[in-house]
């Protein structure tokens, strides 16, 4: 039985989308590398094919990702599938020439020139969710971008909004306007954030979920002497960035996820299918969208759909071993 969820709709859909920011390949922003390194667009397309053909549904991309190449993939296999529910993100500028990122925009000119190009891109005539992507915007400067998706909105150009944000306050602030319906957060086993899926519970948004397997940690590939080369963001010395430093991954996180390794892979599960079926059993409603590049990832992330949440003694064993460090403030994941 696949494991579901109900998505801004209401309606029931597989509870697992494709996160897309890895196939848009190489791009910069302020000279830095922010994308996932090199990616195969041949490869990109067989994937995106594989996702949907696994019932795969919600396909969660950006303008930012790839500065357009990733929203032109989708269109390219998606653009005739209306079952299939496409994610953008908007608030940040972007060169598709020069494969880089131009600053954050709240013109509203700016930002229907920009859902011009992305309708285009994805060869839609609506786009199913926007979601402002910026996680710095302060809520007064987040207020023109919002008036102008509920125009968007309106006109039927954008079925529904939201925002991709780890701020508990910025994550309701707009929830009153009728087409807000979902926020993008980041959730996985090494960062609960009880405090923001607590507050979208009490306001009835739907939980999409970036980074489930924390950036790869949680994919069962990387060790300790895995290193991140100089083109993929991981190596970033973002502020963000506490799943890796320097290129090299967190060793607290690692040690953290061999206590439980065993744990996750209960039932024959993959470490993938174990981390995603954990966040099922932290929150049935969330629709967790992680990065999938090729085929055998899709295939594998897919199978977590047929193994459901993680048992709930087993959910409660792997919580008595983690030993996270205390949730904090509210930042950037």
């Amino acid at each position: 039985m696949t494991f579901t969820a109900h998505d801004w709709t209401g309606a029931e859909i597989p509870a697992l989308g494709m996160g897309c920011w890895a196939i848009g390949g190489p791009f910069t922003a302020d000279g830095r590398a922010v994308g996932w390194g090199p990616s195969d667009d041949h490869t990109s397309r067989d994937a995106i094919s594989a996702a949907y053909d696994a019932g795969l549904r919600v396909f969660d991309t950006a303008q930012a990702y790839g500065a357009g190449h990733s929203e032109t993939l989708l269109g390219e296999v998606l653009g005739d599938r209306p079952e299939a529910r496409i994610v953008t993100k908007v608030g940040i500028g972007i060169d598709p020439d020069q494969r880089r990122l131009t600053g954050f925009v709240t013109d509203p000119a700016a930002l229907r020139a920009g859902l011009e190009a992305s309708l285009k891109r994805l060869r839609r005539e609506r786009i199913d969710l926007v979601l402002v992507h910026p996680n710095e915007f302060e809520i007064d400067e987040a207020r023109p971008v919002f008036d102008w998706l509920a125009d968007e909105h309106d006109a039927g150009r954008v079925s529904a909004y939201g925002w991709s944000t780890d701020f508990a306050d910025k994550a309701t602030a707009f929830a009153d306007q009728g087409g807000f319906r979902a926020v993008e957060l980041a959730v996985n086993l090494l960062f609960r954030a009880d405090r923001l899926l607590s507050r979208l519970n009490e306001a009835q948004l739907v939980p999409l979920i970036r980074s489930p397997l924390a950036m790869g940690l949680l994919a069962g590939r990387i060790g300790g002497d895995t290193r991140i080369g100089p083109d993929d963001v991981r190596a970033s010395d973002s502020n963000w960035m506490s799943y890796f430093k320097d290129g090299r991954p967190n060793r607290d996180h690692l040690e953290r996820i061999d206590r439980v390794r065993a744990l996750l892979t209960t039932g024959g599960r993959t470490m993938a299918q174990g981390a995603i079926g954990w966040l099922w059993a932290l929150e049935p409603r969330a629709i967790p969208v992680p990065g999938m590049r090729t085929p055998a990832q899709v295939a594998d992330l897919a199978g977590a759909l047929e193994m459901g949440p993680l048992p709930r003694d087993v959910f409660d064993e792997i919580e008595a071993l983690m030993a996270r460090d205390p949730e904090g403030p509210d930042r950037p994941r």
